[in-house]
Formats: structure tokens, C-alpha cells, sequence
């Protein structure tokens, strides 16, 4: 396989190893990849394919979808998540091959894999399940099995000498829109960004318990970009990892997926913000799942299991005014970044204490010295203080303000808030504290929200 200099040097130097084999057909012609993990997924998996299935002939032929089937060894995995993978490797191995699978369970995916081989949807499955091939003991669990996946896609794409391609990322349990592929594909055809998110959705529960936990969660992830939108950061964008998509370029150019075991998307989407602009591909949507889930640490599953539970305080935003505070220091470096620190953290103090507290804590004033001294231009300064003052900085300062003085709000309170100060036209009832609203008037709520504000 000839591979270009560049993506041989970032195989052997931060490729994933060992490298397990991609049991697919034929890969001419593939210009994209959609890269999915899948533990313990053979119940909704195949539901997850039939949906890419259901995009255009042309797209399809054009797209290759990886799955990669993963667990830890025995000693760290359940046996029950270790068998489901063997009959979801049994179910991809005939479908490459093309031979009707054999179900020893769930017979209701049927329908969904004669969807698939119907489709002619491009296969390919890496078993990182089997005894010698499971997830090693020191890594974590989704990160590590989606970089597993994203390297095999980089190293397809470069093999096919287009010089270009992109890779998608679906979760095993993630449903798209029929024009999915297209709208991805257009969106980086005629854009220069290195990854870009698509407008979601989340799957409407039949259980009103999930339901509220949904609307709850979902209207604070909305919120916080929202916030960050209004503030002026350009990390204003949603970081899921069933809504995410990077040229091949940006992939190595970052180094890669990263191997932990939650939040592997922020992190990811935090490191190619550094070198280019996250776009949004607004024409299409994808539904993540909304079921509950202990797997990690935090995510969707983990906060709607905790609303479940009753653990936490899952009905609050975080207050308005700390986005005031972000907003104010984002302009003035804007405005301004050519300045000594001493006086930078004596106009960060106007603005608010805790925010000087903060940067000096973040040793703001030495990296300060370094980034400048540099920089040749005002243009280069700014641009480097959004890779010094990240995503991560961002988040960090906004817990900081929330703990020292500007503690959560009721989730309505907040969201009116917020809506004020960029002028978004929701109706929300007076005096609305968490959990006095009628569940179906929350989910209007959430769904005025999908309208006006769908990457928000």
C-alpha cells in the first residue's frame, strides 16, 4: 500500500498498534469514511447502518463505513458485552461477503440487515474483541476504538492517492438523515475547515422520564454554546462525537484521535480548532440516542442515568453573567492583545476579581511573556491567544465563576437569560423555576431551540 511520507510518519510515530486487520471487499473509489465504534451494540447497530443505508446510491458508493467491534480482555469486560460482539462479527463477516447472516438473537435487526445488503452500503469491520485483539488494559474505552477505526480510514484514503477524504464519526446507536452523506460532503467541498459538527437532534424517548432528562440535558448543552456564541469564543460549537466529521489533512495534522475513555470528542475538536475553523453542516441532522448509560464517565448516557437516579442537580444552566464576564475579556484581547501582562491582568481585574484569581492561577503572565515576545503581528498575537486560552481554559473559567460567586440557575431562568441577551424570541412562562413546567412544554421549548438556534 503506498501511503504518502506524511501519514507514514503519523502511523508509525502515533498510530494506534497493534494494527488489526480491516475485513472488507473491495475499496476502490472510496472518498470518505464513516467511522463507528460498536460495544455490545448488535441491537442497534444494524438500525444505525440501515439509516446510512437509506442515503443516495452515489453517496453510498462513494463511502465506506467502519465499525469497529471492541472490548477489554475478559478480566475487564462483561461476558455478556464479549458475546454480543461475537454475533455482531458473525453478522458483518456475511455481510461482506455476502452470504445471509445467522441470528442466534435479536431477529427483529432482520429487516435492517436486508435494508443494508439491498442499499449495496460499503462495509468494513475491525475486530478489536477477539482473544489478542481486545482494547489493551491502560487505554480507555470509545476513544481508543474510534482512533483505532480513524486510522484505518486515514490510511485508506491516502492509499487511494486523491490527496484528500474525509472521515465521519457516527456512535452505534446514532440514526441520520437520508441526505447525510451529501450534505457532509458538500459542506467540505466547499469549505476550507478541517472538521466541522452537524446539526443533532436527539431520538424522542417514549419513556417521560427520559423524555425530561433529554429535554434537560440537551437545553444545557444547547445553552452553553449558546453562551459561548454570545461571548465571542471560537470554541462555540457542540462537541459530540456522533455530530463530527475531519478531513484526512486536519486528522494527522493533530496528531490523531486521542484514547480516553470520555469526553475523547472535546478533546479532539479542541485541538483542530488550534488550527483552523470547526464549520457546521446545517443541511442535514443526526439523532443521537437518548438512553441511559453508566459506560462513561460523563455524555449523555451519564447524565440522564444520573437525572434517573436522582443524582445531582441536573434542572440548571449556568448563570448568564458569567458569559458577561467571558464576553468582556475576549473583546479586550481582541481589541487590544499587544499589551504587557501586568496590565492585562489589571484590566482583567476591572472587568471581575475572579477573573484576574484566575489567569494568574493559569500562570497567564508567563506564557504571556513567551506568546508575545513570539508573535510578530497583532494578527498572530490574537490567534494565539485562542490557542493558549482553549476550549478547556474557557470551561475551566466558567466552573470557576460558577463556584466562587455566580452559582447555577434554574434551568428556565437561565435559558430566559440567555435568550435576552441575544435576542432569541422563545416564549418562556414567568417565573419557571426547574421542574414547574409541563413536560410538553419543555419539549417545545427544546424544539424552538433545534429551530433557532440548530448548531447551538
Amino acid at each position: 500500500m503506498n501511503l504518502s511520507p506524511r501519514t507514514q510518519k503519523y502511523l508509525h510515530t502515533y498510530g494506534v498498534s497493534p494494527v488489526r486487520p480491516l475485513l472488507t471487499a473491495s475499496v476502490d473509489g472510496v472518498e470518505r469514511a464513516v467511522v463507528i465504534p460498536a460495544l455490545a451494540e448488535s441491537s442497534s447497530l444494524f438500525r444505525t447502518l440501515a439509516s446510512i443505508a437509506g442515503n443516495s446510491p452515489r453517496e453510498l458508493r462513494r463511502t465506506l463505513v467502519i465499525c469497529v467491534v471492541n472490548n477489554h480482555r475478559p478480566h475487564l469486560a462483561a461476558e455478556a458485552d464479549i458475546l454480543d460482539n461475537r454475533e455482531t462479527l458473525n453478522v458483518f463477516n456475511a455481510l461482506v461477503l455476502g452470504r445471509p447472516p445467522s441470528l442466534s438473537r435479536h431477529t427483529g435487526m432482520l429487516d435492517d440487515i436486508r435494508q443494508i445488503a439491498r442499499s449495496g452500503l460499503r462495509l468494513a469491520c475491525i475486530d478489536a474483541s477477539s482473544p489478542g485483539l481486545e482494547i489493551p488494559d491502560r487505554d480507555g474505552g470509545v476513544g481508543t476504538a474510534r482512533k483505532i477505526g480513524m486510522d484505518a480510514a486515514l490510511k485508506l484514503l491516502d492509499s487511494q492517492g486523491t490527496g484528500g477524504g474525509v472521515i465521519c464519526c457516527l456512535d452505534a446507536d446514532t440514526l441520520v438523515d437520508e441526505n447525510y452523506l451529501s450534505a457532509v460532503g458538500h459542506h467540505f467541498a466547499e469549505t476550507g475547515n478541517p472538521a466541522a459538527v452537524s446539526a443533532y437532534a436527539h431520538q424522542k424517548p417514549s419513556d417521560p422520564e427520559i423524555l425530561l432528562a433529554i429535554c434537560g440535558y440537551e437545553i444545557f448543552l444547547r445553552s452553553y454554546v449558546i453562551g459561548l456564541s454570545f461571548a465571542g469564543s471560537p470554541y462555540a460549537f457542540h462537541s459530540i462525537g456522533s455530530t463530527m466529521a475531519c478531513t484526512a489533512e486536519s486528522y494527522v495534522g493533530v496528531r490523531g484521535m486521542n484514547r480516553r475513555a470520555a469526553a475523547e470528542d472535546f478533546y479532539f475538536l479542541n485541538k483542530i480548532c488550534k488550527i483552523g475553523k470547526i464549520g457546521v453542516v446545517r443541511e442535514t441532522t443526526v439523532f443521537p440516542s437518548s438512553r441511559p448509560s453508566g459506560r462513561a464517565p460523563f455524555g449523555t448516557g451519564r447524565r440522564v442515568l444520573r437525572f434517573m437516579t436522582g443524582g445531582g442537580d441536573e434542572c440548571r444552566l449556568y448563570d448568564p453573567r458569567v458569559f458577561d464576564i467571558l464576553r468582556e475579556w475576549l473583546a479586550g484581547m481582541e481589541a487590544d492583545p499587544d499589551r504587557d501582562p501586568g496590565a492585562i491582568l489589571v484590566a482583567a481585574g476591572r472587568i471581575h476579581f475572579l477573573l484576574e484569581e484566575y489567569l494568574r492561577m493559569s500562570r497567564f503572565d508567563r506564557n504571556w511573556r513567551v506568546i508575545r515576545r513570539n508573535c510578530s503581528n497583532s494578527t498572530h498575537l490574537r490567534r494565539q491567544f485562542h490557542v493558549w486560552f482553549d476550549g478547556l481554559k474557557t470551561l475551566r473559567l466558567i466552573h470557576h465563576l460558577s463556584r466562587s460567586a455566580f452559582p447555577p440557575v434554574p434551568i428556565f431562568d437561565g435559558l430566559k437569560g440567555l435568550l435576552d441577551r441575544v435576542g432569541g424570541s422563545i416564549p418562556i412562562p414567568a417565573n419557571s423555576p426547574e421542574g414547574t413546567l409541563e413536560l410538553d412544554l419543555q419539549f417545545r421549548i427544546l424544539e424552538e431551540l433545534r429551530s433557532q438556534f440548530p448548531c447551538s
